[in-house]
């Protein structure tokens, strides 16, 4: 159980140096689902040498039909839908709304590991969800309570990785994570070059300058490590507990802009505490709990 936490904790401070380096890669393309279709493929490919080198691919051979209709799945919900419409709808709104958004992902896996894994949800899982929320709104500059289009295709896309979050879950009873990881990725880039093509994109794909590639490069191995971190440690601990410790991302961010200079507000400050807070109170009290108890039980 504790290997899961910490595979998910590296996947959180990954994803936190990922926010902070991609604001940089995504801004020297001007096509970003040619820059998404690159880095997708390249994890891809890379997640298939690891597959042969395992000798995994003789295992998935013996996988069931359904099985394989659920890798297929996750690859059409978790890794090309849902980039496509994030990142148009991040070219609609303002990035920082649309991240607030994309943050609510815990609050929507919680309901659907409720209503189709089973998995409990407590009070103090609630309180905590709400100090990361709050946590969350304060990086917000400017909030509109009208929701425009790219909010909504924010919100949907958010949507969609929940339920592959879900849906990984799932196999990864019988799966290894890396399989899962493979299968999203793989399938993923599959959906995306269909887009590209019937999209008439496709042959934007080949010009590229050394600087683009390097960037895919970059930030294509912090996704592999990312995606290998994510579902090894998915598989160890409930789904909803997994995307809250997502969240530590935000303010590891928040703290990488404050060491290159970037000018960091109070709102910003505070919203990391919240956000730690957060987690603190949604996995800390449990273990303050259960030694609380141990010490009542010695006395008496």
């Amino acid at each position: 159980m504790e290997k899961g936490f910490l595979l998910v904790f590296f996947t959180a401070i990954i994803s936190g140096f990922s926010i902070f380096i991609n604001k940089y890669g995504v801004g020297i393309f001007s096509n970003s689902y040619i820059y998404t279709f690159w880095r997708v493929l390249l994890v891809a490919l890379i997640l298939s040498g690891i597959l042969f080198l395992f000798k995994d691919f003789k295992e998935l051979k013996r996988i069931k039909k359904r099985d394989w209709f659920f890798l297929i799945l996750i690859g059409l919900v978790g890794g090309s839908i849902p980039f496509l419409l994030f990142f148009k709808g991040l070219s609609l709104t303002s990035a920082a709304q649309g991240s607030f958004f994309h943050k609510t992902m815990f609050v929507w896996v919680a309901i659907f590991a409720f209503l189709f894994l089973k998995e409990k949800i407590d009070k103090k899982f609630i309180f905590g969800g709400l100090l990361l929320l709050a946590g969350n709104f304060l990086l917000l500059k400017k909030f509109s309570l009208s929701l425009g289009k790219g909010d909504l295709l924010v919100i949907l896309a958010t949507i969609f990785w929940a339920i592959e979050n879900v849906l990984s879950k799932y196999l990864l009873t019988n799966l290894k994570g890396r399989e899962v990881a493979w299968a999203r990725m793989f399938f993923g880039s599959l959906f995306i070059f269909l887009y590209l093509l019937l999209s008439n994109q496709f042959f934007l794909a080949f010009d590229l300058s050394l600087k683009q590639i390097n960037w895919i490069l970059i930030t294509g191995i912090l996704l592999l490590f990312y995606v290998l971190t994510w579902y090894n440690g998915l598989r160890l601990i409930p789904v909803s507990q997994a995307t809250v410790i997502l969240l530590l991302g935000s303010p590891i961010t928040t703290f990488l802009s404050l060491i290159f200079g970037g000018k960091i507000s109070l709102e910003e400050i505070i919203s990391g505490f919240l956000i730690l807070f957060g987690i603190i109170v949604i996995f800390g009290i449990k273990k303050i709990m259960e030694n609380f108890k141990q010490l009542i039980y010695v006395r008496t």
